[in-house]
C-alpha cells in the first residue's frame, strides 16, 4: 500500500494516467494526488491543475488576477 503523504513514482504516473482522474479528457481531478500541477496525460505537453486540490482554486484565481493586471497595464493609457 503507497503512503497518502508521499507516493511512489508509479502511483503517480499511475493516477496521471488513469482515465478516471480527467473529467472530459482535459481536467485532472484526483483527491489522493496532493500535487497541484501534475503532469498531463503526455508529460511533454506540460502540466495541468489538479482540481480536486483546494488551493488549484486560489491559484486559477491568482493567475487569472496576473493576466487581468498585464493586459490593463499594457492597453492603459496615459
Amino acid at each position: 500500500m503507497d503512503n497518502q503523504d508521499n507516493p511512489s513514482q508509479e502511483t503517480l504516473e499511475r493516477w496521471s494516467k488513469d482515465p478516471n482522474n480527467w473529467i472530459w479528457g482535459i481536467f485532472y481531478y484526483n483527491k489522493e494526488d496532493k500535487r497541484l500541477l501534475p503532469p498531463k496525460k503526455n508529460p511533454l505537453m506540460g502540466f495541468t491543475i489538479n482540481f480536486a486540490n483546494p488551493k488549484s482554486v486560489l491559484f486559477s484565481i491568482g493567475a487569472l488576477l496576473f493576466f487581468v493586471f498585464i493586459i490593463s497595464m499594457i492597453t492603459r493609457k496615459h
